[in-house]
């Protein structure tokens, strides 16, 4: 257990990957083409894009590749350096969603049904293929893949899926020689999220991820358009995401800049491991603001409306919120007042006030914990060792909040001081999850990254 950080992708990584590639396939690495898909961070928004709220977003030099070439048919074939076995089908086999096989008939009506084993880390690159299908693109040339996460780094609560699943829609777009916008793929990731897996989860990921630039703060509207009709299963037929990218001062072009060097981000580990899918607690507060949002709806006579809390202006959210219930007081109140923690933000980032934009996410980290009610010990136990860190400007969990880690923002000059003080003091209130740390860094200390993208033999 300790501390790590470092650039990434590295040429290493890269020549690595490349060479992987090159022996599984039997082609030159230089015909290797490698896909860079950053995880990323929420310092702002949490918990209310699915509700058509305001969030921020940035990526982290941190992440998941995926080398492959084009193959010479329909073939698909992967390997991880996370998980055994091989992954085989072909690219223009029908793709239905995971609840779907084995249910009225449907499995007979299949090319080829997945082996059981194949779920546990296929279901994305099938996930993929189903979406881009689902549009009517038509799918002729598989690849040949590698897939790997960053080296020792458990990847819960930094988006690890949305990135793994923009990367197989990257490789098998670039294969097919298809030309798909970031808009267009967030919407593919989303279908691979909601529809093939049955996530309930918003928009914030895929678009952190495939619409950040180096060194700025993605502000995104994920205001939620769709039917009443569908409410019940939430799955809305348009989300769209309006963004804006908030350059801070001297840095607009300049990767060196004065504020770009202030700050440093740090990971904290907790040890705790469990799948969002598993996890009954995220899916519960969606359905708790969805009932919040009903309610004041109603009350204000716009019943009509799809329930979700951007559709509630904060007003009515005022003048009734009496008449919710004290768990969904709770929900839409965390929802509004990070609403407005987020536009502060956008303003503090963009004048350079690092201080109250630490403290924002610092207010974020609270209301997560006192109105949403997610988290939990040794989360929060993390969460306090980390506002005591010398040097921090502010700290929340990322993610769902069920497991995984924290993110903080601190001064760069203080950056290793802050990550040991948390690796020492953490280890003390929790002895047993810190020892799940030793195969990898429990506090990594990371930079700013760039989007997704895909490049070729040359390091850019």
């Amino acid at each position: 257990m300790g501390v790590f950080s470092g650039h990434w992708p590295s040429e290493s990584e890269l020549d690595e990957i490349r060479k992987k590639v090159a022996e599984l396939s039997g082609r030159d690495a230089q015909e290797v083409r490698v896909v860079v898909s950053p995880y990323r961070i929420c310092p702002l928004g949490a918990h209310i894009d699915h509700q058509g709220g305001t969030v921020s977003a940035m990526t982290i030099n941190k992440g998941i590749l995926l080398g492959f070439v084009p193959s010479d048919d329909t073939q698909v074939t992967l390997q991880s350096g996370q998980f055994e076995g091989e992954v085989r089908l072909r690219i223009d086999e029908v793709q239905l969603p995971k609840h779907m096989y084995g249910t009225n008939g449907l499995t007979e009506q299949m090319d080829s049904s997945p082996p059981q084993e194949e779920w546990k880390w296929g279901n994305y690159a099938r996930g993929a293929i189903y979406a881009l299908q689902s549009k009517g693109n038509h799918l002729k040339t598989g690849i040949t893949g590698f897939i790997c996460g960053s080296e020792g780094l458990d990847s819960s609560g930094l988006s690890s899926s949305a990135a793994v699943g923009v990367a197989y829609l990257l490789a098998f777009e670039s294969a097919n020689g298809l030309v798909v916008s970031p808009t267009e793929n967030i919407e593919y990731d989303r279908l691979i999220e909601n529809e093939y897996l049955g996530l309930k989860n918003g928009i914030l990921d895929q678009s952190a991820i495939l619409l950040s630039s180096y060194g700025c703060l993605t502000f995104m509207n994920c205001k939620i358009l769709c039917s009443l009709e569908n409410s019940d299963n939430y799955r809305p037929h348009v989300q769209t995401i309006k963004h804006k990218l908030i350059h801070p001062p001297t840095v607009e072009n300049n990767h060196e800049g004065e504020f770009g060097n202030a700050y440093k981000i740090l990971l904290a580990f907790s040890g705790l491991k469990q799948a969002l899918t598993t996890n009954p607690g995220y899916n519960r507060r969606v359905a708790e603001c969805q009932e919040a949002a009903k309610i004041l709806l109603q009350a204000s006579g716009d019943e009509e409306m799809e329930p979700v809390l951007s559709n509630v202006k904060p007003e009515v959210f005022e003048a009734h919120k009496s008449k919710l219930e004290a768990n969904l007081a709770k929900r839409a109140e965390h929802y509004f007042s990070e609403n407005e923690r987020v536009m502060k933000g956008i303003e503090a980032w963009a004048s350079g006030n690092l201080l109250e934009f630490g403290e924002l996410i610092t207010a974020s980290g609270l209301s997560s914990i006192q109105n949403y009610e997610c988290g939990c010990e040794p989360l929060i136990q993390l969460y306090q060792v980390l506002l005591k860190a010398p040097g921090v400007l502010g700290t929340r969990f990322s993610g769902a909040g069920f497991r995984g880690c924290c993110i903080a923002f601190v001064e760069a000059d203080k950056a290793e001081e802050a990550a040991t003080f948390v690796v020492d003091e953490y280890s003390k209130l929790q002895p047993e999850l810190a020892s799940h740390l030793n195969q990898g860094p429990a506090v990594l200390i990371c930079d700013a990254s760039d989007s997704a993208r895909v490049i070729s033999n040359t390091f850019s």
